[in-house]
């Protein structure tokens, strides 16, 4: 790394914290979930043979769609290993440097381009159309209007989506989310299968088709793939890029550096900012979800070293602890498309903060998504001097 920050060297203020995310976030939401903390316990969890995956809307997804085959995020065992190794091959290194990272920058390219040329711009919004561009490549969801397909997979993961436990609740969000999947199914899903029965491509719908996945599955698929890669994706760009503006040595040592120094900077931000803050998981033969506490692994010192709560992109972690802790997950269900999100995220800033003039305007308001149990960020206002 080129540049070194100042505050590597010390820690001053006890107890003191760098993350912005902190303020709002709230328990997990499972009801009797054994709390899990720490590093150690909960990369181990992660990493136990059997454990099912439970939380991010398995339940509702279950029910609204009823799918003949479990989808990819709730496999265990074989059945997931065969399918993670299947799929492996659209999220390889290789692979994301050489045929995705032309997309991004094509992307990055041109959100950067309308910027200049309207003076002002949302990061949130130019970091969801980003993480829409890059995924819907991967998936093959290529066949319907983008604009129309974000605002549908936003508004099925939206925090202003009910979750309260009473029956009628219940049902209204059950109703709810079953409308709003038949929407996606014959707005975006629909067209793409049928597209790719027709002509196969090189992405997940392609392959899903080619393993006899009936229409049903393959929506609940494009589900999954469109939390991880693009809701949760938009969230990270976000945070890191407030972070990157509101810190002039930060912003100066990471446009200094080379591309691994600006990833491991990405990684040191989302190790202190997870998105998701909360995973679960069912022990095989158990009954009691385990909820297992993300940040509390992170911010854990025995394992990234002291003053976890400052962002130190030079820190020394433990051996074999991550750039990004645990956010990405751990074991057989960590984030196949890790390296996709940090490669658009690096993409996309060092062009971004290399604008001249480039002003944050307004900090985005923080708040807290329950259905996913990570924080949302909205209306995180840019200028710069138009041009052209």
């Amino acid at each position: 790394m080129s540049a070194t920050l100042s505050q590597v060297d010390s820690c001053p203020f006890t107890g003191s914290s760098a993350s912005k995310s902190g303020a709002a976030v709230q328990p997990g939401v499972v009801k009797a979930a054994v709390p899990v903390t720490g590093y150690s316990a909960v990369r181990d969890v992660l990493r136990t043979k059997g454990a099912r995956q439970a939380g991010f809307k398995a339940e509702l997804v279950d029910r609204a769609t009823s799918p003949t085959r479990p989808p990819i995020l709730f496999l265990t065992g074989d059945a997931h290993r065969r399918q993670r190794a299947a799929t492996a091959r659209f999220f390889a290194p290789k692979v994301v440097d050489e045929k995705h990272r032309p997309i991004m920058e094509a992307a990055a390219d041109r959100l950067i381009d309308v910027f200049q040329r309207t003076g002002a711009a949302c990061l949130d919004a130019m970091a969801l159309d980003m993480a829409v561009t890059v995924a819907a490549q991967i998936v093959g969801l290529t066949n319907s209007e983008k604009s129309g397909m974000v605002r549908r997979l936003d508004a099925f993961f939206s925090a202003g989506a009910s979750t309260r436990t009473d029956r009628l609740s219940r049902v209204g969000t059950m109703l709810l989310a079953q409308w709003r999947m038949l929407q996606f199914h014959w707005s975006d899903v629909r067209p793409a299968i049928r597209a790719r029965r027709a002509v196969p491509g090189e992405d997940v719908i392609s392959h899903l088709i080619a393993d006899g996945y009936r229409d049903r599955d393959i929506l609940v698929e494009c589900v999954t793939y469109g939390a991880a890669g693009m809701v949760t994706t938009r969230e990270f760009i976000t945070m890191a890029g407030w972070h990157l503006l509101e810190n002039d040595t930060l912003r100066g040592a990471f446009l200094s550096s080379d591309r691994n120094a600006r990833i491991a900077f990405l990684e040191e931000i989302l190790r202190l900012e997870p998105v998701v803050g909360f995973l679960y998981r069912k022990m095989e033969g158990e009954e009691a979800t385990l909820s297992l506490d993300i940040r509390s692994a992170n911010n854990d010192p025995r394992a990234v070293g002291p003053c976890p709560m400052e962002l130190r992109p030079e820190r020394q972690r433990a051996e074999r602890v991550g750039g990004a802790g645990l956010a990405f997950g751990d074991g057989e269900h960590r984030c196949p498309g890790a390296g996709v999100a940090l490669a658009e995220a690096e993409i996309f800033l060092d062009r971004l903060l290399r604008v001249p003039g480039l002003k944050l305007v307004r900090a985005p308001e923080i708040n807290w998504n329950p259905l996913v149990t990570g924080y949302e960020l909205r209306g995180c206002e840019l200028a710069v001097e138009r041009i052209g």
